[in-house]
């Protein structure tokens, strides 16, 4: 009998932990000696050339942000100074699994990145039209978007890979519940909200961080296809979400959102009933309503799509002085994937790039590689101290730092119940309780059809887990899907724990 394959990281060495994350303590920030965390994503982020790995379909525009509210109670950033205060800004949005030329109107969440050009540095602020994501975990997210993209066997979409991904991760529910309602089918972007997704956190005047989530609520309305008109909308303009964008810019119908904050003071984070950083939680707002802070408007195309969409690069890790990083897990896995996905795609100087170029100033000792086109420095050191230049640190700037309560790194286990943290129903279940009768039958109706299509051998197997699911976030849904199905189910089965 031949010995039992063992998990090895790419030089060979056996390894346990390979879907939670090196943390200091259970909701700390992660730790760089994670070598598997940055051998699995960076070996992601190098799989597909050269279009992006991820989000390659997409369109994007120019446009201006104006201040409506004032929030300097929150944060410092300059962005936000005062009330009428203008910056220019760039919008991408895409689909996420689809490759570059697939249709638009694909079931999909859509990604919603916005780059603003403040006098800081650039802030980016990349998010989807979910306020949730599938995973919590950044080791996952690979594997996560495998089940996306193409089985290695057929070259194709598979509905049995995704669907035994999701009934492997419970945690995936409350995305996965969004993405077959009819959110998961918007009709072009304007008519989408986007949503920052992550916690990041403010920091005001008085050195105190504030926890925040970004919602850019769409002012059009939200407006989505139908399951059939999406299918149907493929066939007939794949392109139609690009079109009805640079369509009504050009003739002077400019969209436009409305920025709202939820805002948590850093001690509530400590003992708030759901863990604030967890990706695939939402903050109700009856406990932290939205507030009003401005309007995005979208108000010119790009020139060239290639020189300012296609190489636009956005990383959650550029934020500016009074805006920064949360415990979040999933978003300190992106700090650092991000901008080496770009780094590959684009080189390491993509930066100096146009529409990725910050506007006001740019000072350092990075130098040479490919497509250095900024005259690299000249003459200048190319090592700090020195005695020769005027550059100088601003102390004015200094980082508030991360707040650390445990002493302890491990491998925490991401749905550990014990922390409470292995609740993927509750949400979910709310969710759909929400939802008007007619987007309940649709939300059955889109299901039913995508797991109908679960197939081989463990397709009896993948469907009964994925139930277990649904019907442990409504009875009543569980009930429907299962009749969609053909299944025959003992209720008793699927009681909460």
């Amino acid at each position: 009998m031949s010995e039992k394959k063992k998990l090895t990281t790419a030089s060979g060495r056996p390894y346990v932990e390979n879907e939670d994350s090196l943390s200091v303590g259970r909701r700390g920030p992660l730790l760089l000696e994670d070598y598997v965390l940055h051998e699995k994503m960076a070996h992601f982020n190098r799989e597909r050339i050269p279009e992006r790995v991820v989000h390659a379909n997409g369109s994007g525009a120019f446009g201006t942000f104006t201040v409506t509210n004032d929030i300097t109670k929150y944060t410092r950033a300059k962005m936000f100074s005062e009330v009428g205060k203008k910056t220019d800004m760039l919008a991408r949005f895409s689909t996420v699994g689809g490759e570059k030329g697939s249709a638009d109107s694909d079931r999909d969440p859509r990604g919603f990145a916005l780059k603003f050009y403040t006098e800081e540095g650039n802030w980016d602020l990349v998010g989807n039209n979910t306020p949730v994501f599938f995973i919590k975990d950044p080791k996952k997210f690979g594997d996560f978007i495998h089940t996306q993209k193409r089985h290695p066997f057929t070259n194709m979409k598979s509905q049995t890979m995704r669907w035994d991904y999701w009934s492997l991760n419970p945690e995936s529910l409350h995305q996965v519940l969004i993405l077959m309602s009819d959110r998961g089918t918007p009709y072009g972007y304007r008519h989408m909200n986007g949503y920052g997704s992550h916690t990041f956190s403010m920091i005001n005047a008085k050195d105190e961080r504030f926890y925040v989530k970004f919602h850019f609520k769409t002012d059009q309305g939200i407006k989505n296809f139908t399951d059939e008109e999406a299918t149907e909308m493929a066939g007939k303009n794949p392109d139609i979400s690009q079109q009805d964008l640079i369509e009504h810019i050009e003739k002077g119908d400019y969209p436009s959102w409305t920025l709202k904050i939820q805002v948590m003071p850093q001690e509530e984070a400590k003992n708030y009933k759901w863990n604030p950083f967890d990706l695939t939680k939402v903050w109700p707002h009856g406990d932290y309503p939205l507030i009003e802070v401005g309007k995005m408007e979208l108000n010119k195309n790009a020139d060239n799509y290639f020189a300012q969409i296609e190489q636009s690069a956005f990383a959650p890790a550029h934020v500016v002085d009074g805006i920064s990083y949360s415990p979040d897990k999933m978003l300190q896995g992106r700090l650092l994937s991000y901008p080496d996905a770009h780094r590959y795609r684009l080189g390491a100087n993509y930066e100096q790039i146009p529409v990725n170029r910050c506007p006001y100033q740019v000072n350092n000792y990075q130098r040479d590689g490919f497509m250095r086109v900024d005259g690299n420095h000249g003459r200048a050191e190319n090592y700090f101290p020195n005695s020769f230049d005027d550059i100088s640190i601003d102390q004015d700037h200094k980082l508030k730092a991360p707040e650390v309560k445990d002493d302890e790194a491990a491998w925490y286990d991401r749905n550990d119940p014990a922390a409470g943290d292995d609740d993927h129903y509750t949400q979910p279940g709310n969710l759909y309780r929400l939802m008007s009768d007619q987007a309940k039958t649709n939300l059955v109706n889109n299901t039913v059809g995508s797991m109908s299509q679960i197939d081989g051998e463990k397709k009896e197997e993948i469907t009964m887990r994925q139930l277990c699911h649904w019907f442990r976030a409504d009875p009543e849904l569980g009930s429907r899907i299962a009749d969609g199905l053909g299944v025959e189910i003992d209720q008793s089965m699927f009681a909460k724990a």
